[in-house]
């Protein structure tokens, strides 16, 4: 707006609007004359004139024929794949383009009709292949091999893998898998571990129940060792239903029948020995207590059980001498 408030009016002169109009017309002219392949009324008033033309009329009619055409469906082609990405249907768009590709494949004699998988004891044979990400509809001229093996190694289960294309129908793939170790019990949920603590699976199968337990945090990584440790007092290791790292510091064991035995930070293997020593000369765990204390390193606490605690005492009272009469 101007200074009064009205409109402003445009600052070109009439002779200045007129050559941009026909500058306009001209650049029209020539982009329909690439696909009609025949000259525009503006280039016939040039070529009449003598004059040749400049600047971007000059360059569109350089442009070799039809490119008209091939840009309009570039265009169209740019829209839709634009349509399809913001649309959120790219993922369905590349599934459908592969099975598409894979079906045309399968129907050249490319269909995967062989699978031999090597290694597998826990896994089952669809396990392994749907965690490589090959199904029914794969075919073997499309399947991309190292695509297939890094989806398996990043499988908890698996450590390594091999995967061969055979022409024109088998696939044959190897692989090497994690050894279930111990069940971890953490925050209330029960994993499946390997030896180096890492998560095989979230549930327990019936035919792992019988796995060491260990619980607590830090209990998975450092189970290995600990559980190595306690399998050299097999009298202790027998009995033993749960292993429980306290603090990421120490462990305590709980027994079949429920006894807590809490064992030191330091020289595991000696308090390990020692409770080794008294359940076989004194049979200690089948004794009425509730709990055993090693953390002190130059004496044993037991802890009696309620029943076993009022037992004593009065075992204790009948022993205690009468008093004479007489006597202070």
């Amino acid at each position: 707006m101007d200074g009064g408030g009205r409109l402003a009016r445009s600052q070109r002169s009439p002779r200045q609007q007129s050559g941009l109009m026909d500058a306009v017309i001209g650049v029209a002219a020539a982009l329909r004359a690439r696909l009609t392949r025949a000259p525009s009324p503006a280039k016939s008033r040039r070529l009449a004139r003598g004059k040749q033309p400049t600047g971007l009329i000059a360059f569109l009619e350089r442009l070799p024929r039809r490119t008209g055409l091939t840009a309009t469906l570039l265009l169209l082609a740019g829209s839709a794949s634009l349509g399809v990405v913001k649309g959120g249907h790219l993922e369905a768009f590349l599934t459908t383009l592969s099975d598409t590709r894979n079906a045309l494949a399968n129907s050249a004699g490319f269909r995967i009709t062989s699978v031999a998988i090597n290694g597998r004891k826990q896994l089952s044979q669809d396990e392994v292949l749907a965690i490589g990400g090959v199904n029914g509809r794969s075919s073997l001229l499309f399947l991309d091999a190292a695509s297939v093996r890094e989806k398996l190694k990043a499988d908890a289960w698996i450590s390594e893998a091999t995967v061969l294309k055979l022409y024109p129908g088998e696939l044959r793939i190897d692989i090497t898998e994690r050894a279930p170790f111990a069940l971890w019990q953490h925050d209330g949920r029960l994993f499946v571990i390997s030896e180096d603590g890492s998560v095989l699976q979230n549930y327990v199968p019936d035919r792992l129940i019988k796995l060491p337990l260990v619980v607590g945090k830090g209990a998975a990584v450092r189970a290995k060792e600990f559980l190595a440790l306690l399998a050299r007092y097999p009298q202790v290791n027998a009995v033993t239903r749960a292993a429980t790292l306290v603090g990421e510091r120490r462990w305590n064991l709980r027994l079949n029948d429920g006894l807590d035995v809490r064992l030191p930070e330091n020289d595991v293997g000696n308090a390990l020995l020692t409770l080794s020593n008294l359940d076989h000369d004194e049979r200690l765990f089948s004794k009425d207590i509730v709990a055993i204390d090693l953390r002190l390193p130059d004496r044993l606490v037991v802890q009696l059980s309620d029943e076993a605690a009022k037992a004593r005492e009065e075992a204790l009272k009948k022993k205690e001498p009468k008093k004479k009469v007489g006597d202070a």
